[in-house]
């Protein structure tokens, strides 16, 4: 696998939040060349803090890989001008010393967002490019912890699709999958044939899944399967539901704190 060559480009941003700048650090690499994707990509790397800080010049982190990249931290780059605050959240709970400081890698999405995101071939090469393509960049170039058990992905509708199959099929490379508002409808739920076939025991991940009123009966139904399966509240699953809730990035940024602290949290 050739290694993915663009150089770090540094953007100054300003948040609708009312400060100039994120909290922490984000390095933007533009139209990352991949072998397995229809054209380049651009990611945004989000570094922690204390990232940056002498005293933490050989500290190693646990990485968040994250679809829709282009809204979990600029709103001027956000859908409806609204992003996730993944640095103000993430920042916030690590000062607090709820959870550990974390590495987020944000894919951006393209026109080819739904089947990127579904099971099927483009999904397919859409999982290697992150697991065989921009994983070995970001462990080569960024001060990772680069096993299973420090590795996450996370996202919502469609994006919470993919992260499933994420988990699901590569759980030598991620350990956690965070699913938000997930769209298991998609393709007659063939997310739930996938769970159904498979003989091997469970796999080992721990799955987060939350959904709000339109996600209702398919959420509950992933959570039943789950259960079935032998997954269990609070150690290698957890579930919400969130009354009212729309299906917007506000409405998941409110509710991120949870699925961090269920894949990072500091143990008291």
């Amino acid at each position: 696998m050739n290694e993915i060559s663009k150089k770090v480009k540094h953007r100054k941003k300003k948040h609708s939040h009312g400060r100039d700048e994120i909290v922490g650090t984000a390095r933007f690499h533009k139209n990352m060349y991949s072998h397995n994707l229809d054209g380049k990509r651009s990611v945004i790397v989000w570094l922690p803090p204390g990232y940056k800080r002498l005293r933490n010049a050989h500290k190693a982190y646990p990485v968040l890989y994250m679809h829709d990249g282009q809204n979990i931290i600029d709103p001027k780059t956000s859908f409806a001008g609204k992003d996730w605050r993944v640095d103000e959240t993430v920042s916030k709970l690590a000062k607090s010393r709820k959870m550990k400081e974390i590495i987020v890698v944000g894919i951006y999405n393209t026109p080819a967002r739904l089947e990127e995101y579904s099971d099927s071939e483009k999904g397919e090469k859409y999982l290697k490019f992150i697991v065989s393509e921009l994983k070995p960049f970001i462990d080569s170039n960024y001060r990772t912890m680069p096993q299973r058990e420090h590795t996450a992905i996370m996202g919502s509708s469609m994006g919470g699709l993919i992260s499933f199959i994420a988990g699901w099929r590569y759980s030598e490379v991620f350990s956690m999958a965070g699913c938000m508002s997930s769209s298991f409808y998609h393709d007659g739920e063939k997310i739930f044939d996938m769970i159904r076939e498979n003989n091997g025991p469970k796999k080992r991940v721990k799955f987060y899944i939350d959904h709000g009123e339109d996600g209702l009966i398919r959420g509950q139904k992933m959570y039943v399967k789950l259960t079935e399966l032998g997954y269990v509240i609070g150690k290698d699953m957890d579930y919400f539901y969130a009354p009212k809730a729309e299906h917007t990035e506000s409405a998941w940024a409110d509710r991120l704190e949870r699925p961090l602290l269920f894949f990072f949290g500091n143990k008291r």
